[in-house]
C-alpha cells in the first residue's frame, strides 16, 4: 500500500475537541518524564536540538509538535521536525550524502532495513528495546531487525481491512454482518437483490500511487486463507505471486472486483475502479448509493469530509473483513511508522526512547485522528469508536498481524508491478498475465 500521511485524516471540529482531551502524559511503567524519556540515561552534555524527518505533513505534523511538547519543556530538548512527501526518495541520499536528520520515522519497513544494513541506523537503546518487547506485539519486532540487532521502535499504526457500510441501508433491510468470506459474498447478492444495483464502490486512483487500494484487498485474502508463513514467505518474494496460494486470493476478492452485478455502485461498471479516486467513494456511501466499501481505518476522515458521522448509530460504520472460515483467530494488516536513529547522541536517544514509551503513544492518540499499536496505550483516548476498535484489535493478544505486503516488498515490486497490476487487472487483463507480469518486477538481488 501506498502509506497515506499528506490527507487531513479528521475534521476541524474533530481537532478542537480531541485537543481538550490530551491525555495527562502520567508516568506509567517504563516511562519517565525527564530527558531519559522512558527510563533512560540522561541527555547529557550532547546536542540539545533533535531532527525529525517524515513523511507526515500539514495537520498531522501539526499535532505531532503538540504531543511531545511538554516533554520538550521538561528534558530541555528541541524536537524539530521536518515532514516531506519527498521522503522516500531523499532519506537514502542524505543519508549517504552525510546529511541524516537524527531520527526518521521510516513508513516502509523495507527501506527502514535497507539503511540499517547499510550502515546508516544506530542499534535501539537497552531502553528502547524494552519498549518494544514489551509494549508490540512481537510480530513488529521483526520489521525492526536486521540480522540479530534491533535498530528503533514503532510510532503509530493503522488497520486496514475494514468493511464501510451504509448503516440506514442496513438497518431499513435488516442485512447482518458476515461471519465468514461466503457469508461476505451472499451478503453483496442480498444487497443487489434489495436495491437493484451493486452493493459495493471501489476506488484504485492516487495519482501516480494508482493501484495501492487494490493490493490491500490481496494482502488481507493472503493473511487470512494462507495464513503467515506464506504471507510471510510471499513477501519477501520466496513464494511468487504465480504461486497457486496468491492466485486464488487474486480470484477470491476478483468475486467482488471483477463481477459488474457488485461493483461499482455510484460510479459504473468495474472498469471505473481505476479512475475512481480511493477516497470518492465515501460520498456515495454517505448518501447510500453504496452500502460497502473496503478500506483502511483512515477511511473516517473521508467520510467526516463527505458529511457523514462514523459510529455504530451514525451514517456510516464498519466491521473487520470476516476470516475465510467462521471461528479463525482475527487477522489483520495494517501499517504504520519505524523510528530511526542515525547516531547515538544522548538527546536522539533520549528522544526515540521517548516516542516508543506508551507515555507519547497516549499523548498522541488524545489529540485524535491517529492510533498506535503500543499496548500501553488506553483505547479510551482513541477519538472515535471506530479508533477506539482499531486499538483493541491490536492490543488483542490472539490477533495475528502483519504489517502491509506491498511496503515489505521491494520498491520495484510493492510501488511498481504489484500496483501496475491490480490496474491491468481491474482493467481486464487475463490474471495469468497479470501475475506474471507482477513477478516481472522482483529484483535479480
Amino acid at each position: 500500500m501506498k502509506t497515506v500521511r499528506t490527507r487531513t485524516l479528521i475534521s476541524a471540529a474533530a481537532l478542537s475537541a480531541t485537543a481538550l482531551v490530551l491525555a495527562s502524559c502520567g508516568s506509567g511503567p517504563g516511562t519517565g518524564g525527564g530527558p531519559g524519556g522512558t527510563g533512560g540515561d540522561d541527555a547529557g552534555d550532547g546536542p540539545q536540538t533533535v531532527r525529525i524527518y517524515g513523511t507526515i505533513v500539514d495537520t498531522e505534523a501539526a499535532l505531532l509538535e503538540q504531543s511531545w511538547a511538554d516533554w520538550e519543556e521538561q528534558s530541555g530538548i528541541d524536537i524539530v521536525y521536518e515532514g516531506s512527501q519527498e521522503f522516500e526518495a531523499q532519506i537514502g541520499i542524505r543519508a549517504q550524502g552525510g546529511n541524516p536528520p537524527d531520527l526518521a520515522f521510516f513508513p516502509q519497513p523495507g527501506l527502514f532495513s535497507d539503511l540499517a544494513a547499510r550502515g546508516h541506523l544506530v542499534p535501539a537503546s537497552d531502553t528502547v528495546a524494552t519498549n518494544v518487547a514489551e509494549y508490540w506485539n512481537e510480530s513488529w519486532a521483526t520489521y525492526l531487525t536486521v540480522g540479530d540487532e534491533l535498530y528503533g521502535a514503532p510510532l503509530m499504526a493503522n488497520v486496514k481491512g475494514w468493511i464501510w457500510y451504509n448503516n440506514d441501508a442496513f438497518q431499513e433491510h435488516g442485512w447482518e454482518i458476515p461471519d465468514d468470506w461466503d457469508g461476505l459474498l451472499d451478503l453483496s447478492d442480498e444487497i443487489a437483490a434489495d436495491t437493484g444495483g451493486p452493493a459495493w464502490c471501489v476506488g484504485f486512483g492516487s495519482d501516480a500511487a494508482t493501484g495501492w487500494p487494490g493490493t490491500d484487498w490481496i494482502e488481507d485474502i493472503v493473511l487470512r486463507e494462507s495464513g503467515t508463513d506464506v504471507y510471510d514467505q510471499w513477501v519477501v518474494g520466496e513464494i511468487p505471486f504465480t504461486d497457486d496460494s496468491i492466485k486464488s486470493a487474486f480470484e477470491h476478492v476478483g468475486e467482488i472486483l471483477l463481477n459488474p452485478e457488485r461493483v461499482n455502485a455510484g460510479f459504473g461498471g468495474v472498469e471505473s475502479i481505476d479512475s475512481t479516486a480511493f477516497g470518492d467513494v465515501a460520498n456515495p456511501l454517505v448518501s447510500g448509493d453504496c452500502v460497502l466499501t473496503h478500506q483502511a481505518s483512515f477511511l473516517e476522515g473521508f467520510i467526516i469530509d463527505a458529511g457523514g458521522e462514523v459510529s455504530e448509530d451514525g451514517d456510516v460504520w464498519a466491521f473487520m473483513q470476516p476470516p475465510m472460515s467462521a471461528g479463525d483467530d482475527p487477522a489483520i494488516t495494517g501499517g504504520g511508522e519505524l523510528v530511526g536513529a542515525f547516531n547515538d547522541n544522548p538527546a536522539t536517544i533520549a528522544v526515540q526512547e521517548y516516542l516508543s514509551s506508551p507515555e507519547w503513544a497516549n499523548s498522541r492518540v488524545g489529540l485524535g485522528g491517529v492510533v498506535s499499536a503500543n499496548s500501553g496505550l488506553d483505547p479510551s483516548l482513541a477519538s472515535s469508536p471506530i479508533l477506539e476498535q482499531s486499538v483493541e484489535l491490536l492490543q488483542d493478544p490472539d490477533t495475528v498481524f502483519r504489517f502491509d505486503g506491498s511496503d515489505l516488498m521491494p520498491g520495484t515490486v510493492g510501488a511498481g508491478t504489484f500496483w501496475e497490476g491490480m490496474r491491468s487487472w481491474v482493467g481486464g487483463t487475463d490474471l495469468d498475465s497479470v501475475l506474471r507480469q507482477i513477478d516481472s518486477g522482483w529484483p535479480d538481488e
